[in-house]
């Protein structure tokens, strides 16, 4: 490897960092407060398993075999058979009350709902150690783990009351159990990566507390896209059309009065917050509007920051922080700003000037930006985890690992993304139209490369489409461009997918392409594809010969990947008044 990612684990990698903590008492006050979140989410599932227990254990009074016999039933042996992890899938159901007895769609309801509770019990038993006495690196490793686990638990608890029996599963439910699912398992991963390089008594001890997380959902979700099968066998597991709203062409999921918010002006805009830093408006700082936002809101909540640069520590929009809007005066205007990287013993995931985990999150004509430069390696500038999340018109400026679309579905129109190694990254289901990306010039001896797409599994629906965007060079770029090729990404991840579709490249883009991460490291089981690309760099005819790799020459296969059927049909985006192109073309 020519250059690497500190921070994140790449195949083959070696590299430890020795480092151990010892227990101190601390932090009891965060241990109460996860331990009250877990009870409270717990009871959503704990409600649905009674239901589905007392329906399996009547069958099995009614002549079912019981649970004194191991073996597994057909529906048992049939589900795990679509699973990766067939042998951990039978032994983790078969230990279920009335597993041996319930029937195939009794066996997706109990798959979910004992995921739901092997991270509900990993999250308690996890926040155990919280008292220790931690490196920073550790505990941001640690702490990440905590969210992220949290996190899990409402989307697997959403995703429980979606296959509860008795419901009745629409395309769109279906699609967001897959999405959520999905996500769990990203989270899970996320939370691995971050103790990849570390050692001691805390890494120990999570690598116990959290055995077998991954390939549990995993299985989970292999289970459901079975039983599902109508998402089966197509790059984005994702078939059908939505009709899609008349006004500007916008998906169905943003309200009219969202698409009006989106449309019209700042300044006559009545937002229920003003920040100001000159102190005219309710606050000075974006940390407490957002403090300030309702919990858990089904109403838009708007956050109007004006002009100015706002650099605070720790800004992020938490999971209960629903449904809020940032609007500012524009790019290079209103600036959130921050310089945290890997270099400060942070995780990636710690080092955003900006972060988005609550559902319906929106941001407009503002910069997102970090400052810590190329030489400080992984040093993100915006990091969002949020479902139905639309960033449109915005600047999002950095050197590697700029924007971290974590997970869930995202939605990004008319921005800026700057950057130099995999500054495009993580596994959300997400979508960039008309977008320009802008690459920069990297250190000395480094690549440039656009994305990093991390795509695990293959019943994960995520990846990356950009639709209509622009490939540009940045003028420090263009003048050294034979020394510092750019490539259009590399697989982080054994199942990476990303495509590019009607974009222009410049003659800064390799011939090639694409990048390998490792040897032949995810080559023939990644998703790569080009559509109808124009400009300098973006002939096909010197392009890697990959077994994954694949120029796209059906619209059917093309339209896959925009956004009315790869964030489905977007019954979410038209309240957010965002103008987009729902298929190819208009």
């Amino acid at each position: 490897m020519e250059y690497g990612r500190v921070g994140k684990a790449e195949p083959g990698s070696s590299s430890t960092r020795s480092i151990t903590a010892e227990p101190t008492p601390k932090r009891s006050k965060l241990k109460l407060v996860i331990l009250l979140i877990l009870a409270t989410t717990l009871i959503v599932a704990s409600a649905v398993s009674a239901a589905i227990v007392v329906v399996i254990r009547k069958r099995a009074n009614s002549g079912g075999t019981g649970l004194q016999h191991r073996r597994p039933s057909e529906a048992i042996s049939r589900a795990c058979s679509n699973t990766r992890y067939p042998t951990l899938c039978v032994n983790t159901l078969l230990d279920f009350p009335g597993a041996i007895t319930a029937s195939e769609e009794d066996i997706v309801h109990i798959s979910v709902n004992m995921t739901l509770h092997r991270f509900g019990s990993a999250l308690n038993v996890a926040s155990q150690i919280t008292n220790l006495d931690m490196d920073p690196l550790i505990r941001s490793a640690y702490e990440d783990c905590l969210e992220l686990l949290d996190h899990s638990v409402d989307l697997l608890s959403q995703s429980l009351t979606s296959v509860a029996p008795g419901g009745s599963l629409t395309t769109s439910s279906t699609h967001d159990v897959l999405t959520w699912l999905s996500a769990a398992l990203t989270n899970q991963d996320t939370c691995i990566e971050g103790f990849d390089e570390l050692n001691g008594v805390v890494r120990n001890q999570m690598s116990g507390r959290l055995k077998d997380l991954s390939e549990i959902v995993s299985n989970s979700l292999a289970i459901y896209a079975a039983a599902n099968n109508d998402f089966a066998d197509t790059p984005i597991q994702n078939r059908r059309r939505r009709l899609l709203s008349d006004e500007k062409h916008f998906p169905v999921w943003l309200s009219r009065r969202d698409r009006l918010l989106l449309d019209m002006p700042a300044s006559v805009i009545r937002a229920d917050v003003i920040v100001s830093k000159e102190g005219k408006g309710t606050f000075r700082t974006i940390a407490e509007a957002i403090k300030k936002a309702p919990q858990n809101s089904n109403r838009r909540f708007v956050i109007y920051v004006k002009a100015g640069r706002y650099e605070e520590s720790d800004l992020k929009v938490g999971k209960k922080k629903t449904n809020l809007m940032f609007i500012g005066d524009g790019k290079g205007k209103t600036v959130i700003s921050g310089g945290k990287s890997v270099q400060d013993k942070l995780t990636t995931f710690r080092t955003a000037s900006f972060a988005a985990t609550g559902a319906g999150f929106i941001a407009r004509d503002m910069t997102f930006e970090n400052w810590a430069g190329p030489s400080k390696h992984q040093a993100v500038a915006l990091r969002v985890g949020a479902d139905h999340s639309v960033i449109y018109h915005c600047a999002i400026i950095g050197y590697q690992d700029t924007l971290y679309a974590h997970s869930l579905r995202q939605f990004y129109r008319e921005c800026d993304i700057y950057g130099t190694v995999d500054f495009i990254f993580g596994n959300a289901v997400v979508v960039f139209q008309n977008c320009t990306i802008h690459a920069r010039k990297p250190m000395q001896l480094q690549k440039v490369t656009i994305t990093a797409q991390g795509r695990k599994d293959p019943s994960q629906i995520t990846g990356i489409s950009f639709h209509a965007c622009r490939i540009v060079a940045e003028p420090d770029l263009e003048m050294a461009k034979e020394a510092y090729p750019t490539y259009l990404g590399r697989p982080w991840k054994m199942y990476s997918r990303t495509v590019y579709m009607l974009s222009y490249m410049g003659d800064h883009v390799h011939p090639k392409g694409w990048l390998e991460w490792d040897g032949t490291f995810a080559l023939d089981t990644l998703y790569y594809g080009e559509y109808r690309n124009y400009g300098p760099g973006g002939s096909i005819g010197e392009r890697v010969n990959w077994p994954g790799y694949r120029v796209i020459t059906s619209t059917v296969e093309a339209s896959k990947f925009t956004v009315a059927q790869f964030i489905y049909g977007s019954s979410w985006l038209p309240p957010t008044g965002v103008a987009f192109l729902a298929g190819l073309t208009n």
